[in-house]
């Protein structure tokens, strides 16, 4: 390449590993896949790094992230953990599951990770390129979506080319996304109640079996990632639960409502979940004005399809 700030997309090879732990360790960005959707990712512990995340997508400083983290003995230097927190850790682990928890008053994590909050939010994931880059850079990573802010995740590295251009100059190609949908984010209180601050693949009735009933959650500050109310956005006006399609809309269809994009003809919600990105990127890049959405069941994780959506279509 010529030019440095151009965009390269690699592959997770052992070189490419290596590249991007270098990237990483000296604080530039790296667009990382995860099993979920392509994070951002510098290294928590360094201010400079982190606010090029923040810079990179657009991102409120009020806005926490979420830190990745390599196993549980790391994650418990940087937060208190009780013992429910061990027992999801010990069920989900690595996976799409983020614990928002009290950070310990001795956590090497720079400041604007936790934007101000006494929690932090902690994911081990268990996508194996990610794993890799973990275990290689030795430090936890803040990785929030690779995408603008307020715009749709990534599922594909060239989402993420596409939505960050040269912010992201360093891209390591997983390929698609698995479960295409962001961690479930859950907070433990220290009162023992507990809160979803983001529902996710881990579904509320699975945590309800666990946990209990969830709590009432007071007040309204953002306290995780994907709570603001306008998110995950195409750019276009969209128009939800649609039995009929307009002739100026790209219809997203699901089971028997056939679109131009279809998240699960068989009606199955995690290939949905998969699907639902993919087919928003397609609908944004369309040349009709509009999309509107097949009705999706609010059931397991239908709950965040539908959280997704709703967001994606507030203007």
């Amino acid at each position: 390449m010529t030019d440095k700030d151009a965009t390269e997309i690699i592959s997770p090879d052992a070189a490419g590993i290596a590249r991007a732990a270098d990237h990483l360790t000296s604080g530039e960005l790296v667009a990382v896949p995860t099993e979920t959707v392509y994070g951002l990712a510098a290294r928590a512990d360094s201010a400079d790094a982190v606010a090029k995340i923040y810079a990179a997508k657009g991102r409120p400083d009020f806005n926490p992230l979420i830190v990745h983290v390599r196993d549980i003995e790391q994650a418990q230097g940087l937060a208190e953990f009780d013992d429910r927190a061990i027992d999801l850790v010990e069920r989900f682990w690595p996976g799409p599951l983020t614990l928002v928890l009290p950070i310990r008053s001795d956590a090497a994590i720079a400041k604007a990770v936790t934007a101000g909050l006494p929690t932090i939010g902690l994911r081990q994931p268990s996508h194996k390129v990610m794993q890799a880059v973990l275990k290689s850079v030795g430090v936890p990573l803040a990785a929030p979506s690779a995408n603008r802010s307020e715009h749709i995740s990534p599922t594909r590295a060239e989402h993420v080319t596409a939505s960050l251009g040269d912010n992201a100059p360093l891209i390591l190609d997983g390929g698609p996304s698995q479960s295409g949908l962001e961690s479930t984010i859950v907070a433990l209180r220290q009162s023992g109640d507990w809160n979803l601050l983001r529902p996710g693949p881990v579904t509320k009735e699975t945590l309800e079996r666990i946990l209990g009933p969830e709590s009432e959650i007071e007040g309204s500050s953002i306290e995780a990632p994907g709570q603001m109310e306008r998110h995950y956005s195409p750019g276009k006006p969209m128009r939800l639960s649609a039995s009929e399609v307009a002739q100026e809309e790209f219809f997203i269809g699901f089971g028997s409502l056939e679109g131009d994009c279809n998240l699960s003809e068989a009606g199955d919600l995690n290939e949905a979940a998969a699907r639902l990105y993919e087919c928003l990127h397609l609908a944004a890049a369309s040349d009709k004005p509009a999309i509107s959405v097949a009705p999706i069941p609010y059931g397991e994780v239908g709950r965040a399809i539908n959280d997704r959506l709703r967001r994606a279509a507030t203007q």
